[in-house]
């Protein structure tokens, strides 16, 4: 079996990671897999929405560390251009994640840790059961996190949890992970894939290209100045008005009934 798994429903395409016996651990493979569905999704305009889960109990506990020991007695020299690039191989997920026009739902069951944090992070919607918990834990194997995490984290929690969570690496669970704004909904105990499923249903019926764009907007509005976002806000809008979707929209407003979106 690979260790990434894509099935495509309903106009939802669910990327499952498939290492349960190593609780997920980002393989090699499984970084290969990831950028190249992600690039194949990207572009498929009958898919509306993406998530993301782990295969049995957890959801993703970190990089594969075991595959990192045989490196440890290299020469540093060597050790650092390894890692620089294997990092550098990583990043196209994340990029991908941020430029895909279309939602991406990280569905959170058991340990997110590490990778997984970092991986929960670029999602632009985290739902998590309740019994899920998190920790940076980067600290714990004496490195600093990758991953898009020390982007994201900040942004989410702001500059002082951050500190917390990643120089103390300690383990919180899903209810305190909402509450600081690092996810966005708590599912009841056993209730998670139905959760999901329902609200990834609700995405993939809606204006797909909106979403996208709104997406843009906002993941823009961390490094944009005033001017230049309201400009963006201008060519967005009138990108949305348009398409067949704010016909639809807006027709039914003034119908007085619930929109049926295309996703164009």
């Amino acid at each position: 079996m690979p260790d990434l798994l894509v099935d495509v429903s309903d106009h939802v395409a669910t990327l499952t990671f498939n290492r349960p016996d190593a609780r997920n651990a980002l393989s090699l493979e499984m970084r290969a897999l990831l950028r190249e569905k992600l690039h194949e999704i990207e572009t498929d305009d009958d898919i509306r929405c993406v998530v993301m889960r782990g295969a049995g109990e957890h959801f993703m506990a970190g990089g594969d560390v075991k595959s990192m020991a045989g490196m440890i007695d290299a020469p540093p020299a060597e050790i650092r251009n390894t890692f620089v690039n294997r990092i550098h191989d990583l990043h196209p997920i994340m990029y991908a994640m941020r430029r895909m026009p279309k939602p991406v739902v990280a569905s959170v069951a058991g340990a997110a840790a590490g990778a997984g944090v970092s991986m929960a992070l670029a999602a632009d919607l985290v739902i998590a059961d309740e019994n899920a918990f998190f920790t940076l834990a980067y600290v714990h194997i004496g490195t600093s996190p990758d991953g898009s995490a020390s982007f994201h984290l900040p942004r989410a929690v702001g500059i002082k949890k951050a500190m917390e969570i990643a120089l103390l690496g300690d383990r919180f669970d899903a209810a305190s992970a909402r509450d600081i704004g690092m996810i966005n909904f708590v599912a009841a105990s056993g209730q998670l894939e139905a959760e999901t499923r329902a609200l990834a249903t609700r995405l993939a019926n809606g204006p797909t290209h909106v979403y996208g764009n709104t997406k843009r907007l906002l993941y823009r509005s961390l490094e944009n100045e005033f001017e230049a976002q309201l400009q963006l806000e201008a060519e967005t809008f009138a990108d949305c008005a348009s398409r067949a979707d704010f016909r639809e929209g807006v027709s039914a407003f003034v119908e007085k009934r619930k929109a049926r979106f295309s996703g164009k």
